[in-house]
Formats: structure tokens, C-alpha cells, sequence
């Protein structure tokens, strides 16, 4: 199924007064209009005209998250200080959006000035504001310090200045916190003016136009700003027509259960190809989880996280579009009906590409963001087999420095780390937990939980710590592997039961994990106990007691199993949702 997004072009330029709560008229006529709407750790905001839009990423460890600040002193350099009694900020990353820009050359400015950092010399005046400043996906200032900028003032207006194409209707400035100095990106103002003679006039879409319900949160160049939704899935009349198409909508997998007809195959005016994932009308918490993976995916950029293209916002059909990736999901590759027989080498460098995303996730992004869903289903292949780990629409912003957060239930049976499924108490070792599940599943061939096999087998947890405390884990091994490095083999093994024991503790953080698979640090064997897990029937049934030594707090006199019953609720049955 193909989806034409056709577009419409009414603007062809805009100016915002940063934070203010009014329109402000400049000394040049040009009229800034208010943005006073105070967004959260990842949310955006987008004009009833539908003219621009403005999103931001990122949670203040400390202190109010006000992303609005204000100052009754008079900014200086300038003959419009009233521009600069506001300002907004945010702790990771601030992005504007031009939406239905008329394409054409244009001069983009951008003012600021320093006034939460003062010149005097006290502790106030220590902290340093650097940043990236990108337009139209373009690096155009790297590390900007506004009062290095200003000549060491603060209170000093400032202007950068620069010009650029838009080709696809579409404008993006973003500021990048890039993990420099000690504050995030801040701007009091900015306007986008055209180099030419414009052929529409500026206005409100006509009311019975789409133009009005798309809000373009882009990452790159690609267009879906100001623009309708005309294109209406295509009647198709042969059967061999809607065969295909049914098949190509089926091959696009990781389909989370929020979504109806989740994920379509989409195609641009310009030809190019795109994933669509549409959200569902009756989803209780799906409007939010689509502004959180929106939000999530803009601000993280990796080679192993899928890239998000843009979104389209209806009152009715709210659609996602990312890349489209051909081969689909690790879980139909390794051992669904799209099985690529993959080799060892193959599987090996999916793993390390996994692991690379989530540390990426934790450790070197701005923000530690807890995917909370990592799952074989959720990691998709592109053309050379590299992983992307996609759907963030239930992640997580962590600060590190509290032990854990406690947040309602929600993920996949057979992927959720003990004490977060029955104590919702987060981490980033619950993903840690999740991905130490997919990396047996990779190596295995096979889901963490499959009935059809003899009870010994039907948990793959339980089968693999068997076989390892035997001393044949290799026979866990995926039969389809003639040839396989073994050394490579016990060490994956040995990670993967390391990542899952029952204590989030025990598990080691992805950078570790990296060093271990990659033969940099040796695997502590002595470290590892059997895995803790619950099973669907638990869950179902309300039996909160799970198998592990490491986490229960006891051992019985039976063995090496011991199990803690904890709290008695159904409220996981309702948040967490089946599937591999």
C-alpha cells in the first residue's frame, strides 16, 4: 500500500518572539509571534496557522523544568530589547520548523543574548552555554558560546546570520547540546525571511484544507511541513495487485500493539521510500507514546537507531514516517517466514550493532533514554544487515544519579527485566535485561518462549542456563550454524546470561557489555547465576515469584532456586502486551 503525500505551499516567511507571551512588532515592521507554551521533556508545540512548529528534548536533573525564562534587565546592542526579555531554552535540543515555506532562497536570523550567566565574578558567572547550531540538517556553528560571541558580555545582543535553500516546502533549525560546557541551547528570537519575490501570500490554510493538520518534526531534509494528507489509499481493483501490496505491508515488521495497521509502506513525491506507522484511533496511551517516539527519535542520531524522517499530526490518523528498511525484523530473519539463514559472522556483528544503539542510549547521548521495549521484533535490518533498534514510543528520560524510577508497567512478555515487571522500578539495565534475551534468541534461532517444544526447552532462559551449568552451552547453538567461532560463541553466551540475571545490579552497563563481546575485557564467569524471569502464565495469573538466586534474598534448601513473591496486581496484564 502506497501513500502520496501531496503538498501545499501558502507561506513564504515567519518570525518568532522566543518565550513571549504576545506578538512583538520590531523596528523593521517584521511582526515576531508569541511562543509562550512551556513544553516537556520531550514535546512539541505547533501554531494553529500551522506556520511553524518548535519541539525540545531533555529534563533538568535539578531545579524547575520552566523552559521559558525571563529578564526585567535591558538587553543591550539592539533597538529591539523587547525581543529579548524572553528567551527559551532547553537542557539537549531546541528545534524550529518552518512548515509550507514557498521553495526559494532565504536569510535565516538568529538572535541572542546571555542572561542567566553573569559578569560578575561569583559563582553564578562559572557555568559556560555551548552549543550546535544546524539548519537545514547543516552544521553551521559548533560550539557557540553566545557571551564568547558577544565579546565576553552578557546582556549583549547578538545575531547570526545565514542564508539557504528550501527545496521541499520545508525549514529546520535545531540546537544541539552536544555534552559541552555546563548548559543546554537559548534563543530570544529568530526570523526567516525570503531572497526573492514571493508568487503566494502569507495566511491561514483555507478551512476545508489538510495543510492545517500537519505538523513536520523532521530530522533531515525531507518534506512533510505545512502539507495535507491528500493522497487516499489506493482502491485497488486486480487481485494480484492487492496480493502484492498486502505483502509489502507485512514484510514491514515491528509492529508495536498501539498501532492499527501499523506500519505501511509509504513513497514521496520525489520517489523515495518510507516506512509509515499510523497510529491507532482507540489507543488509550497512543497519542502520547507517538509524541514520545517523535520527540525521542529527533533527538538521537546513530547509526543503530532507526531515522525518523517526519511525522504528520491528525485529529484522526496521526502517521510516523521513518526510514524504510528492506529486510524487515531481526525476529522474522532469524526465525520468523522471512528466515535469511544468517551466518555466525552476520549474527555476531547484528549483536555488537545492538549493543553499540543501547550504549549510545544510555552513555553518550545528552540524555540516558531507557528504550523500555527492546525486543526482537523492535531491531530492524537494512540492506547490509545493520541493526536499528526502533519504536521508541515508550522510552524513557533517566537521571542517573537516582536509583531507579517507578513508572507504570509496559513492554513484552519474555523481555521484561524481574524488578521493573513486578515492582515497576526502571533502569537502564531493564534494556540491559531485554537485550541479553535477543541476544540468545540471535544466536539460537528461535523466541525466548515457544510451547510447541518439550518442557525442559520451552523457556529459552531456563534451557540455555541448563546446558551452560552442563557445560554444553554450544549445544544451544542454532543447528542452521555449520561453522561458527567458538571462542566468539562462549563469550556471547556468557554475556547474555550475565545481562539477565534476576539483580539489575548484576548486570553490567552497555559500555561493559561492548568490551566483553568484543574480547577487550574478559567475561567474570564466576559473575554468573542463573538468570532471573517470569513466564506468561505467571504474569497472567497474578504470581508475582520468579526464578533467581541472585535476586530473591534466599536460597532453599532444594537447590540453587529461590523465589520472593511480590506485589499482587493486575494493572502489568493490562499495560504490557504479547508478541515476540
Amino acid at each position: 500500500m502506497v501513500i502520496n503525500l501531496h503538498i501545499l505551499i501558502p507561506d513564504y516567511s515567519f518570525a518568532v518572539d522566543c518565550g513571549s507571551k504576545t506578538s512583538t512588532k520590531a523596528s523593521d515592521n517584521t511582526i515576531y509571534e508569541a511562543d509562550a507554551r512551556n513544553l516537556g521533556d520531550a514535546s512539541y508545540y505547533v501554531t494553529d496557522q500551522t506556520r511553524w512548529g518548535v519541539s525540545s528534548v531533555g529534563s533538568f536533573f535539578q531545579g524547575t523544568n520552566e523552559m521559558i525564562i525571563y529578564t526585567p534587565q535591558h538587553v543591550q546592542n539592539t533597538v529591539d530589547s523587547k525581543l529579548f526579555e524572553t528567551a527559551r531554552i532547553s537542557p539537549s535540543s531546541l528545534r524550529y520548523y518552518g512548515l509550507g515555506l514557498e521553495n526559494g532562497n532565504y536569510t535565516v536570523t538568529l538572535q541572542f543574548a546571555e542572561f542567566t550567566i553573569p559578569e560578575t565574578q561569583t559563582w553564578q558567572s562559572i557555568g559556560r552555554r555551548v552549543f550546535d547550531i544546524y539548519v537545514q540538517g547543516a552544521l553551521k556553528e559548533k560550539d557557540f558560546d553566545i557571551r564568547k560571541a558577544a565579546g565576553g558580555k552578557s546582556f549583549t545582543a547578538i545575531n547570526q546570520t545565514y542564508t539557504l535553500t528550501v527545496s521541499r516546502n520545508f525549514l529546520e533549525i535545531h540546537l544541539f547540546w552536544a555534552g559541552k560546557g555546563t548548559k543546554g541551547p537559548m534563543i530570544s528570537a529568530l526570523s526567516v525571511t525570503p531572497n526573492f519575490t514571493p508568487t503566494v501570500r502569507n495566511g491561514v490554510p483555507k478551512k476545508g484544507s489538510k495543510a492545517g493538520a500537519i505538523a513536520g518534526i523532521l530530522t533531515g531534509v525531507l518534506v512533510l511541513g505545512l502539507a495535507g494528507i491528500f493522497g487516499i489509499f489506493k482502491l485497488i481493483k486486480k487481485r494480484r495487485a492487492v496480493a502484492q501490496q498486502k505483502e509489502e505491508l507485512y514484510n514491514l515488521v515491528g509492529r508495536p500493539d498501539v498501532f492499527s495497521n501499523s506500519e505501511l509502506k509509504g513513497k514521496l513525491l520525489d520517489g523515495r521510500v518510507i516506512a509509515v506507522k499510523q497510529l491507532s484511533e482507540s489507543s488509550h496511551q497512543g497519542k502520547t507514546q507517538f509524541v514520545t517516539e517523535v520527540a525521542t527519535i529527533s533527538a538521537v542520531q546513530h547509526r543503530n537507531l532507526v531515522r525518523l524522517h517526519g511525522c504528520c499530526i491528525d485529529s484522526n490518523t496521526p502517521l510516523l514516517v521513518y526510514e524504510y528498511l528492506q529486510n524487515g525484523s531481526l525476529d522474522r530473519s532469524i526465525f520468523g517466514d522471512n528466515n535469511l539463514n544468517l551466518d555466525w559472522a552476520t549474527r555476531f556483528k547484528i549483536i555488537l550493532g545492538i549493543a553499540r544503539g543501547l550504549c549510545y542510549l544510555h552513555e553518550e547521548s545528552s540524555v540516558c533514554i531507557v528504550h523500555r521495549d527492546i525486543k526482537a521484533s523492535n531491531i530492524l535490518l537494512d540492506t547490509d544487515l545493520t541493526p536499528k533498534i526502533s519504536d521508541f514510543g515508550l522510552a524513557k528520560l533517566y537521571d542517573g544519579k537516582r536509583t531507579h524510577m517507578s513508572t507504570r508497567i509496559a513492554g513484552t512478555f519474555g523481555y521484561l527485566a524481574p524488578e521493573y515487571a513486578m515492582r515497576g522500578h526502571l533502569t537502564e539495565k531493564a534494556d540491559v535485561f531485554a537485550f541479553g534475551v535477543v541476544v540468545l534468541e540471535t544466536i539460537v534461532g528461535r523466541p525466548n518462549t515457544n510451547h510447541s517444544l518439550e518442557k525442559s526447552k520451552i523457556y529459552l532462559l531456563e534451557w540455555a542456563w541448563e546446558e551452560y551449568e552442563k557445560e554444553q552451552a554450544l549445544q544451544i547453538l542454532d543447528p542452521s550454524l555449520k561453522e561458527f567461532n567458538k571462542e566468539e560463541a562462549f563469550r556471547v553466551i556468557n554475556v547474555s546470561l550475565l545481562c539477565t540475571q534476576g539483580s539489575p545490579h548484576l548486570r553490567p552497563p552497555m559500555s561493559r557489555v561492548m568490551a566483553m563481546l568484543t574480547g577487550e575485557v574478559e567475561v567474570p564467569n564466576q559473575a554468573v547465576t542463573k538468570p532471573g524471569y517470569i513466564t506468561e502464565s505467571q504474569m497472567m495469573s497474578g504470581n508475582r515469584s520468579y526464578v533467581s538466586t541472585s535476586y530473591s534474598g534466599f536460597t532453599t534448601s532444594g537447590g540453587r532456586t529461590g523465589s520472593t513473591p511480590l506485589i499482587q496486581s493486575s494493572e502489568i496484564i493490562r499495560d504490557t502486551h504479547e508478541g515476540r
